[in-house]
């Protein structure tokens, strides 16, 4: 597994395990019985991020937030595609229901599809796309014949450069007009602490955090069809779990730099 592994699509493992652990509380934030099904019969040394318990919590609280955004969206509107950018080893299409999805595409590098296909099954509406979010030719592989459009990118946006990223998002928004975005926005006092970071640090090759915006509202500048809608931020729930650093990213002159989001994003 590590020798197929590396970098940023090893990271893909994090979250999983991440899943897993939370599952295995009493109370648990959010619950993932295929993520503790994986973990256990992964050949990999998950033990290497026992003690990265904020990792941990973000993840089961930013799932929890996306989950929570995903389903309203799914209730609210009939004839869904769902675009889950940078998939790896996501269960959100098991975990959510997706009766009023008219397809669900999980998009990611080939060697993350190919670790996918080891675990779950495309169905029929179901799609796994191997390509890189910045390959142009996926977004042929979409049929967009439902009504709306909902995309998702989860532990991604990170890892690349906003020179990198732009391109991406005005893709997006001139391919699927009046589509939604649910993105996650790393705090902005760790980038290029990639390589210092307690769980991402142990994984082949650290990847480094490249990106995240002081203010969401800056990816309105991007094109003029971003919109900014709203945005959550992740030591507001589950206080009690974040212990002493909630206390940090809760204070007002922190706030700004410690921020971890989940943000909507609107292409009007």
């Amino acid at each position: 597994m590590n020798q197929q592994l590396h970098g940023v699509s090893e990271t893909m493992l994090i979250p999983l395990w991440a899943r897993a652990e939370e599952t295995r509380r009493k109370h648990p934030i959010i619950r993932d019985e295929k993520a503790v099904t994986i973990v256990q019969g992964m050949d990999y040394d998950f033990g290497k991020f026992r003690n990265a318990w904020l990792t941990q919590v973000g993840v089961s609280v930013r799932s929890m937030l996306l989950d929570d955004a995903a389903e309203r969206f799914l209730r609210l509107r009939k004839n869904v595609v769902v675009i889950n950018l940078g998939a790896g080893l996501d269960t959100r299409f098991e975990r959510l229901n997706c009766e009023a999805v008219a397809h669900w595409y999980d998009v990611d590098v080939p060697e993350g599809i190919a670790l996918r296909r080891r675990y779950f099954s495309e169905g029929p509406n179901n799609t796994f796309i191997a390509a890189s979010m910045f390959d142009k030719s996926w977004l042929d592989a979409v049929e967009d014949s439902g009504e709306h459009v909902l995309i998702i990118a989860e532990g991604l946006l990170m890892y690349f450069t906003e020179d990198e990223l732009k391109p991406l998002f005005r893709r997006l928004a001139e391919r699927f007009p009046h589509a939604e975005m649910l993105i996650e926005l790393l705090p902005p006092f760790l980038v290029g602490k990639g390589k210092k970071h307690e769980s991402v640090s142990k994984v082949g090759d650290a990847p480094e955090f490249k990106w995240s915006p002081r203010k969401t509202r800056d990816l309105e500048t991007w094109h003029n069809a971003i919109q900014f809608v709203e945005e959550w931020n992740l030591y507001d729930y589950h206080k009690g779990r974040w212990k002493w650093f909630g206390y940090l990213g809760r204070m007002p002159v922190l706030r700004p730099r410690l921020a971890c989001r989940i943000a909507r994003l609107r292409f009007s």
